[in-house]
């Protein structure tokens, strides 16, 4: 599921939370997938949310919340 958010995979991000992947799952960082996901990917973003994804959860590395990352990128949607 991190590596679909990452690269911004709608369908592949919906396959994987309709077959029961977890929306608060890590990668091998431990990151989630909200925290990976493609900046400019707010339909990712919208759908892992709606499906049970933690926005409050911190980055491990860097202690920033997916809202402080996009932000600082300039995704303000």
């Amino acid at each position: 599921l991190c590596s679909a958010a990452a690269r911004g995979d709608h369908e592949e991000v919906r396959r994987l939370l309709d077959a029961g992947v977890d929306p608060n799952g890590t990668n091998s960082l431990g990151r989630t997938p909200l925290q990976v996901m493609m900046m400019g990917s707010p339909r990712v973003a919208e759908l892992l949310l709606r499906r049970g994804a933690d926005p409050n959860r911190p980055d491990p590395r860097t202690g920033c919340l997916p809202a402080h990352d996009a932000a600082r990128a300039g995704f303000l949607e």
